[in-house]
């Protein structure tokens, strides 16, 4: 007996053809994303994704994008528990996401600083997404001051983090991925505390 195929929506159809480029992600530099490398791999029409984005600058941001709020979206803290135990299982997402994409990751950050205007802008959007959660979620419980000095702190923690696991990605027997999420989220309280111990009484 034949199925029927289900026939997708326009926009059921470019995210499934989002979530194909985000596989790309996982193994390719930023620069190798391409609407000719994601209709080879996945058999698809030019036509069809040159319809659906446009162009290929279009298209690789597009993807970027989604990979970037997919990350944002993975590492969501639980909803409940201890402030500093949902904020490690947050980072350690982080870190398995990283590992899982690393050569894109590693190339968007690259891109990042290395002057495309577009590129930067997703990226510090995934960024501030990140450092606003973190006072969203509360989570060093009511010891987080939002002020521009905690948030100063917080932006240089994230930065620690990206560098701590990108490098710690190079060479993982510097310490084990659990050793590596401990130092990272106990880093949090020790730089905050240092921020609340200057705040006038």
């Amino acid at each position: 007996m034949s199925t029927s195929r289900v026939r997708l929506s326009p926009e059921e159809r470019r995210l499934q053809l989002l979530d194909l480029g985000a596989r790309l992600f996982a193994t390719r530099s930023v620069e190798e994303i391409s609407i000719d490398v994601l209709a080879e791999e996945a058999g698809v029409s030019r036509g069809l994704l040159y319809h659906y984005f446009g162009g290929k600058q279009d298209f690789r941001e597009a993807v970027i994008r989604h990979a970037v709020e997919d990350l944002v979206e993975q590492t969501a803290p639980p909803a409940t528990g201890d402030p500093l135990e949902r904020l490690a299982t947050s980072v350690g997402v982080y870190v398995d996401y990283v590992i899982a994409n690393l050569t894109g990751y590693r190339s968007l950050v690259r891109a990042a600083a290395g002057g495309s205007e577009d590129l930067r802008a997703i990226y510090e959007e995934a960024r501030s997404a990140l450092t606003d959660r973190i006072f969203r979620e509360d989570s060093l419980g009511d010891h987080l001051h939002d002020d521009a000095a905690t948030r100063l702190v917080i932006r240089g923690w994230s930065a620690l983090v990206e560098e701590m696991v990108l490098t710690w990605a190079a060479d993982p027997s510097v310490m084990s991925r659990e050793a590596l999420v401990d130092t990272l989220v106990g880093a949090l309280p020790a730089l905050t505390g240092v921020v609340s111990g200057d705040r006038p009484g």
